[in-house]
């Protein structure tokens, strides 16, 4: 149920994203949980092996570089998904940035992580 609410959150975030940020267009509803999926599905799989071989890079700009990664997953599913646009790369860095914090701050409001217990 977390991973559906999680999903549905991360949509709604990415429609938020293209509200705020110029560059950044998404089509519907049904285009931003394509998105949603596609982006979450890159940051497992392609993420992982972008940061073993950017490492060097990434220890020379303290870490900075990591933004660049998510900027360009951002920037390559936009181009990959019809409806969901992402005019440059710098739009993709900071559509990145921007989606993590509304991500998260939506998950931390409307997802509860605490089990409760009967005593």
């Amino acid at each position: 149920m977390k991973l559906l609410i999680a999903w549905i959150l991360n949509a709604v975030a990415l429609l938020l994203v293209a509200t705020f940020v110029p560059g950044i267009h998404v089509a519907s509803y049904v285009t931003a949980m394509l998105a949603a999926v596609l982006i979450g599905l890159a940051n497992i799989t392609i993420k992982p092996v972008l940061k073993f071989f950017t490492f060097p890079i990434t220890i020379i700009t303290l870490g900075l570089f990591i933004f660049v990664i998510n900027g360009l997953l951002f920037y390559g599913v936009g181009h990959f998904l019809q409806g969901f646009e992402v005019a440059t790369l710098k739009a993709g860095i900071i559509g990145a940035i921007v989606y993590s914090v509304i991500s998260w701050l939506l998950a931390a409001i409307v997802i509860d992580d605490k089990e409760e217990k009967d005593d």
